[in-house]
């Protein structure tokens, strides 16, 4: 028995305040980004500071991020439809990848130029005071926007801008490293700027490689961590009802979680009980991570990797089973109910007979004997109901 608990998808309207929410404080950020990197790369040139420079590319790639932001937050935050019944988050995953490639290049070519600046042993300028005003001003801009956008980000639940957040503050940092470089090269270590600014470039390939590589992680369906697992396996064990858990695998989908789970029942319950404890276990789950998009779970009456169904013999169907018993005891009592349980590679029956309609050659004995040459033949249990 498989059952796909309720797809808690968010309504339309949730997601068109979510876009226009992700768009505002994103347009805000671009302009601000656009602001500063214009600011200090200007400032940085006429005042001899490398590492103010570099910093305002660092800026200048603020605002090419927004610009990915803002495409695939469009794209992502549109519902489910046929072809993608689960909704459009991964192309956020793309994005934030594409956004970590460009961290990762623009980072390294800043490295590679500042590196060989400071071993060519070129003369270097002392930065002129207005360099430590403009990186002082970007510090406390960027935390500004780092607060707020990352504020934004974790309720609309987006690890895109979430990511972006970040990058902000990776700007404010690295202002902070220009501040103390320049302080430095004032007081003599000149060579402190271009230092800075290696450091810096650093620091945006770290960040690019980590918006990367989690990417990346998802696309391949990486599953959650083993502390999360062991903590769902858990929550399905101590669930009433279920005997043991023999598979619980889990994916990312943005910031959404996919769960399968087989959950192993006593095997005479009915199908209606299954179902009732499944759900017990997703209400449980969804309650333990608030970011569980979808859970489908397969109830089982054992453990089916342990006793897999083999091609010889076929195990036969409900028709074919009273169709045997037919053709040796004659035809079955109209109110009488036939169960069947597949165990262990073995057919298991109850024979359900009421009172009123007596079958006296129905009996456990007769109807072992007919199906013992059978070899899916388990076991048998006659009933008789009183009315």
């Amino acid at each position: 028995m498989e059952q796909p608990s309720p797809a808690h998808h968010r309504a339309q309207p949730d997601l068109e305040k979510e876009k226009h929410a992700a768009s505002r404080v994103t347009l805000i950020g671009m302009f601000l980004d656009a602001f500063l990197g214009v600011i200090k790369v200007i400032g940085g040139t006429l005042f001899h500071s490398q590492a103010l420079v570099v910093d305002g590319i660092h800026s200048f790639t603020d605002v090419v991020s927004d610009w990915v932001v803002l495409a695939v937050m469009r794209l992502s935050r549109k519902g489910p439809d046929a072809d993608h019944p689960y909704g459009h988050q991964r192309i956020e995953t793309l994005g934030t990848l594409l956004l970590g490639s460009i961290l990762i290049a623009v980072g390294a070519a800043l490295a590679w130029e500042n590196i060989l600046r400071l071993l060519s042993g070129e003369d270097l300028a002392v930065p002129g005071w207005p360099v430590l005003v403009a990186a002082a001003i970007s510090v406390g801009s960027k935390e500004w926007i780092y607060r707020y956008t990352r504020h934004v980000g974790i309720r609309i639940r987006s690890d895109l801008l979430i990511a972006n957040a970040w990058h902000s503050r990776t700007d404010a940092f690295s202002s902070v490293v220009v501040l103390v470089s320049t302080i430095g090269a004032m007081l003599g270590f000149v060579w402190l700027d271009v230092v800075a600014a290696v450091v810096i470039a650093g620091i945006i390939i770290h960040i690019g490689w980590k918006f990367t590589w989690d990417s990346v992680k998802e696309l391949v369906d990486t599953g959650l961590s083993e502390e999360d697992t062991r903590m769902l396996m858990n929550i399905a064990m101590e669930t009433d009802g279920v005997r043991n858990v023999h598979e619980l695998r889990s994916r990312r989908m943005g910031h959404d979680i996919l769960l399968d789970v087989h959950l192993v029942v006593r095997p005479e319950i009915s199908v209606s009980e299954g179902h009732q404890i499944g759900m017990k276990v997703v209400a449980a789950m969804r309650e333990a991570l608030g970011n569980i998009l979808d859970i489908n779970f397969h109830i089982d009456a054992e453990n089916d990797e342990k006793y897999p169904h083999p091609a010889e013999p076929d195990l036969p169907s409900r028709e074919q089973v009273r169709e045997y018993l037919q053709n040796a005891l004659g035809e079955l009592p109209h109110h009488s109910k036939l169960r069947l349980h597949y165990l262990k590679n073995r057919v298991h029956l109850e024979l359900f007979l009421d009172e009123d309609h007596p079958a006296p050659e129905l009996t456990n004995e007769t109807v072992r004997q007919v199906l013992a040459d059978y070899p899916w033949f388990g076991s048998v249990r006659v009933w008789v109901a009183a009315t």
